[in-house]
């Protein structure tokens, strides 16, 4: 099935992007764990909201059962007030992913699948964000693939890796707007390397088939049209 525009009426209205997101990765997942290596699993991430809500609802539940006796109170020194403090805004990253690990006596990760979302484009401390945690993957020597579909965001999330990874003249490439790209950091030796193999997508047009790097000499191919079409078959998507 050709990529279809899941950010703007009529799917953004009758299938929101969120949702198709989850059963991409649903999907890609699914095929993963049919082809992956004996010791690799993967497993689909969905962001489940903002950890400072839940500390602090914890904390407010802690405080109540100290109130009404439930539980065991103990007397603490009460720290003074802050001298100064600011309402701040924590860029979060959101967007949906598949994880691909190593069971190695405890998991190791190998692999990222990124999907990006509209928030991660919407202004730069988030494109700085999203940029930091693909570059820390790498980092790590796990490889990463970011698949960008967003039609409503003209940001270039690929140059603001390369601009993070201080090779933006190195690793220069335009897309036209919709693009998916592989990258793979080559450790081996000095000085360390990435290398990308990038993709132009386009509404109405077949997905391509990308390279998912489990380590400097495994990789497997990432048939992103056959995922992207069960998932529409599996929300009754029609052609």
């Amino acid at each position: 099935m050709p990529l279809r525009d899941h950010f703007r009426p009529p799917l953004s209205v009758t299938h929101p992007w969120k949702g198709f997101h989850s059963a991409w990765a649903n999907a890609i997942t699914n095929q993963l764990n049919e082809v992956l290596p004996e010791g690799y699993y993967a497993i689909p991430e969905v962001p489940l909201g903002d950890q400072v809500e839940i500390d602090v609802a914890t904390l407010e539940e802690e405080r109540n059962s100290a109130q009404t006796g439930v539980g065991v109170a103990t007397a603490v020194w009460a720290p003074p007030r802050p001298l100064l403090a600011a309402v701040v805004d924590f860029p979060r990253v959101h967007g949906v992913a598949v994880h691909i690990f190593q069971d190695v006596g405890g998991p190791q990760l190998r692999a990222a699948i990124e999907l990006v979302s509209p928030a991660n484009k919407d202004r730069p401390r988030s494109r700085l964000t999203f940029a930091a945690k693909c570059v820390g993957y790498l980092e790590r020597g796990v490889s990463v693939v970011v698949i960008d579909t967003v039609t409503t965001r003209q940001a270039n999330l690929h140059a603001e890796i390369a601009q993070t990874l201080e090779a933006a003249s190195e690793l220069a490439w335009a897309p036209s707007r919709l693009y998916a790209v592989a990258y793979r950091t080559v450790a081996a030796g000095r000085p360390i390397r990435v290398g990308i193999w990038p993709e132009a997508l386009a509404v109405g047009e077949d997905l391509p088939t990308l390279l998912l790097w489990l380590t400097t000499e495994l990789c497997l191919p990432l048939p992103l049209e056959t995922r992207y079409t069960t998932a529409c078959h599996s929300l009754r998507i029609a052609r």
